[in-house]
Parts: C-alpha cells; sequence; structure tokens
C-alpha cells in the first residue's frame, strides 16, 4: 500500500497533516456525504446474515409445508417469495443492527424476528390465496412461523461466528478527552462478546492509565483520514469532541466521508442508559430523556413473573436443594443457611438465606481481612480463607443463592433487581444513586449479567441505577436468559 507525493482535493477537506484518501478504496468521492454502499467488511456481514436467514426459511418451509408440494410448479411458486422475507427482515431493521451497534446479539434480535416471522406467515397465507399453491390452515402457519424464527436466530449465531473467524475483529479509535476514556477502553477490552480491537486513542492526556491503549496523537491535529488508513479503522468513537478543534458536526462529517462508523460519549449521560430517544426539531438533533415510570400495572406484571417464575424454580430445584443441604452439613459445622439482614427497596430491612458457604463465624473474621481486600467499598478478596469446599463449588456456580426464590415469594426480592446490599456498603451510596432502591433488589441484574466482582462498586451502583431507570418487561426477560449464559460460563464468580 502506498502513498501518493501530492494530496487529493478529498484529502485536503478531511484533516492536516494530509492522508490521501485512495487508500481506503470504499471512501465516497470528496463532495458525497451519503455512500453509495456498505464498506466491504459490512457488506460481507449483511450478505452472510442475509443467506442465513434465507437457508432457514427455506428449511422451515421444506418441513412444515414441502409436503404439500408436488410439482416443479409449485416449487417455483414456493420459492418466488424468498426474497419478499429478506425486505421483511431488512424493515424490522435486521441487517442495519450488527453495522449500528457493538454486540448485535440474538437477545436483541429476538423480539423482531420473532415478529417478522408471524408476520411472514401471515402474508404467506394472503400469498396463497391468489396463487396455485394449497391454502395452509392456521396451525400449520404457526409450526412454520415458529421453526422459521427459531432457524433464523440459530443460523444467525453461527453466520455472525464464521464472520468473526473470517474478518477479525472491528478495529476502534477512541478520539476525544473524556475522563471515561479509561473506563470506556476497559470495558471495550474486557468483553470479547464486543469483537472489539482498541486500536488507540486520540487524546490530549499525557497517558490512559497502566495498560491502557497507546496514545496515537492530539485531537487538536487530528487527522481522520491519515489514522484511518495508517490503522486500518472501521470505527471512531468520539468522547469529550469539546476538546477536537472544529464541530462535532465536521468530525463526523469526515468521519462519514471515510467510511466509518461514529459513536459518540456524550459525558452527561453517563447514567442515563437505554432509555433515551434521538429526536429532532427541524433538524436539530436532541436527546429525549424521559422520566422513569414504572406504574401499577407494570409493577403487577413484574410480581406476577416474580410469583411464577419462582415457585417453578423452586419445584424445579426441589431435589438439588436437598443435596446441596447434605452436602454442606456433611463438608463442615455450622447451621444449613447463612442469614443476613440487607437493605431493600425503600431503604426497608429484610433478612436474605443462603447455602453457607463459609465456616461458622466468618462475619467476625471481616475486619481482620479489609486490609487485603481488592475494593475499599466491599470485603473483596481472590482467594477468602473462610469459604469452605463445598462453598468454593456452590459460589462458583451460584448454587447458593438458590433458597433466595423464598425471599422472591415473599416479596422481600424480585428475580430481576438491583443487587441487594449490606447497610455498611449501603450508608456509602449517596446522591442520583440512592434511585437504586426505587425497585427491588433481585436475584439477578445488569452487575451479575456484565461481570460481578470483575465490576467495582462505584459501576455496580451506577449499572443498579440504569436498571432502574429503564426497567421493561423484555429487559428482565434478556437479563434472565443472559444469566444462564453467565452461570454456565461462571464469569466473575468470586
Amino acid at each position: 500500500m502506498s502513498v501518493r507525493p501530492g494530496p487529493t482535493p478529498a484529502a485536503m477537506e478531511l484533516g492536516s497533516p494530509l492522508a490521501d484518501v485512495s487508500l481506503l478504496p470504499w471512501c465516497p468521492g470528496a463532495h458525497e456525504v451519503v455512500a453509495r454502499g456498505y464498506r466491504p467488511r459490512d457488506a460481507r456481514v449483511r450478505r452472510a446474515l442475509a443467506v442465513a436467514d434465507l437457508t432457514a426459511v427455506l428449511t422451515a418451509f421444506l418441513a412444515v409445508l414441502g409436503r404439500d408440494v408436488t410439482t416443479w410448479t409449485d416449487l417455483a411458486w414456493s420459492v418466488l417469495p424468498l426474497p419478499g422475507w429478506l425486505l421483511l427482515l431488512r424493515a424490522y431493521g435486521l441487517y442495519e443492527g450488527d453495522i449500528k451497534r457493538f454486540n448485535r446479539g440474538v437477545m436483541r434480535d429476538l423480539p423482531d424476528v420473532v415478529h417478522a416471522a408471524l408476520v411472514g406467515s401471515a402474508l404467506f397465507w394472503l400469498y396463497t390465496k391468489v396463487t396455485p399453491l394449497p391454502v395452509a390452515d392456521a396451525g400449520t402457519l404457526l409450526v412454520f412461523a415458529c421453526v422459521a424464527g427459531t432457524g433464523i436466530l440459530a443460523l444467525r449465531v453461527a453466520a455472525r461466528r464464521v464472520m468473526r473467524r473470517i474478518l477479525g475483529p472491528e478495529r476502534v479509535v477512541i478520539v476525544g478527552d473524556s475522563v471515561s476514556i479509561p473506563l470506556l477502553a476497559r470495558k471495550l477490552r474486557g468483553h470479547r462478546e464486543y469483537d472489539v480491537d482498541l486500536v488507540g486513542v486520540v487524546s490530549g492526556a499525557d497517558s490512559i492509565g497502566p495498560g491502557g491503549p497507546p496514545l496515537l496523537g492530539h485531537p487538536g491535529a487530528l487527522d481522520l483520514a491519515d489514522v484511518a488508513a495508517r490503522f486500518r479503522i472501521d470505527r471512531v468513537i468520539l468522547a469529550g469532541p469539546e476538546a477536537i478543534h472544529g464541530t462535532l458536526a465536521d468530525l463526523v462529517r469526515r468521519a462519514h466521508r471515510l467510511g466509518l462508523k461514529v459513536d459518540y460519549l456524550p459525558h452527561p449521560l453517563d447514567v442515563v442508559g437505554a432509555g433515551v430517544e434521538v429526536d429532532d426539531i427541524e433538524g436539530v438533533t436532541v436527546f429525549g430523556l424521559y422520566p422513569p415510570v414504572l406504574c401499577r400495572s407494570s409493577r403487577c406484571v413484574k410480581r406476577t413473573v416474580d410469583v411464577l417464575g419462582a415457585l417453578a424454580l423452586l419445584v424445579l430445584t426441589a431435589p438439588l436443594m436437598l443435596l446441596i443441604a447434605v452436602v454442606v452439613k456433611l463438608d463442615s459445622r455450622g447451621p444449613l443457611l447463612f442469614r443476613h439482614e440487607r437493605i431493600g427497596r425503600g431503604g426497608r430491612r429484610f433478612t436474605i438465606a443462603k447455602f453457607r458457604t463459609m465456616v461458622d463465624g466468618a462475619d467476625a473474621l471481616t475486619e481482620q481481612l479489609r486490609d487485603l481486600s481488592r475494593d475499599p467499598h466491599w470485603l473483596l478478596l481472590d482467594r477468602d480463607p473462610r469459604i469452605t469446599r463445598a462453598g468454593r463449588l456452590l459460589r462458583v456456580s451460584s448454587l447458593d443463592e438458590l433458597p433466595q426464590l423464598w425471599s422472591v415469594l415473599k416479596g422481600d426480592m424480585s428475580l430481576v433487581g438491583p443487587r441487594p446490599l449490606v447497610e455498611a456498603e449501603d450508608r456509602q451510596i449517596i446522591g442520583w444513586g440512592r434511585g437504586r432502591l426505587d425497585l427491588t433488589p433481585g436475584l439477578t441484574g445488569l452487575w451479575q449479567v456484565l461481570g460481578r466482582t470483575s465490576i467495582p462498586f462505584e459501576e455496580m451502583v451506577k449499572l443498579d441505577y440504569i436498571y432502574v431507570t429503564n426497567w421493561s418487561v423484555w429487559g428482565d426477560v434478556q437479563l434472565l436468559l443472559r444469566t444462564v449464559l453467565v452461570l454456565l460460563t461462571r464469569a466473575g464468580a468470586n
């Protein structure tokens, strides 16, 4: 790859010192704002997803409705609607999502795929009414929708994994001087599911902290075209653009002309989470920060899910809990259950119960171990000497939490919610962080799903606040499903 001696007109608009935009073959022309197509990486991902979707729909058709296809003419009429499925799935945003988001996984696809499969099945029924194909009954079409939706979700997972192996991680550069950059860099590097290679940071800071990404230059002299060409960048994250010469709009236009994806990290929205709507007032972009409301109907739905879920889990795990009880009693002396007072919704105290995982009288040793803690806000040890042999297994698998299902039935806890803290930890939270107590604490939540003990205390408070202010039924379902994956991988267990 070579650079011509003189800058091109396109490069002259993109920064100084000037780079040759011809290094970026997907880059649109000098005066184009809207690209004619997606960059090669993004286009290949979209094509892979489209192939996966068509394969799933065709397989579902042959498995469920194929027995009614008896002639080549019927087969031709059956294949004809396949492009329409692609248009339908695109209308639901199932191809642009992988380009817009860092982690567009099966959980984010699920509601759109289910809805699209049902709508597609209904449209196919109408299609059979005006074609020689035999008309399927409602039950058969529902089975077809279920098989097609399941196939789409499964093959999309496979397609994404294959493309990640082929294309490698997405290369990212952070630009700006935001104080959140070290935290953002740590999160990007610590979560492999984002499939990101953080190349470096363009910042006016002297360093990004120990073990942080390399500094690539100063934002005041940023040449985006040169950085993109030298480091083969796919995405730019703008963090604190007030430190960059020129307006945010100019920088975004430069990135778009280079075919780069752009993310913006606005510092004031640190604890807003997903409850932000992008709106505009006659072309002026504004962020809609709507008040978090959990009405009586929503609380009723959440409580119903808690009761039904806790009852089902208690019945299913009753034999396992009996076995755990025997193991705990045989492993060490002491009570079967560990009981402790926690702070619940609205600051109300309640008592939780877990299977005992420590030696009897472990609380008396807490202060002696405080100096060894990795976090000053709570006791966090790499290897806690108080934990028993059976306790280590129970903690890694989180099976010690099973007795808390009784607390869910009583209403002291929820299946999903903020982490229940002891009083000493709760006293350390002040200001907006107290909003975490607006909802009932849960067995699982954002903190448990995103890393558990690998997440510092301050981040835990922020995650709980984000959960409370962005609560939804589907959000709880997602967290429950993701909890299963976390338990299977033992991520963040202590």
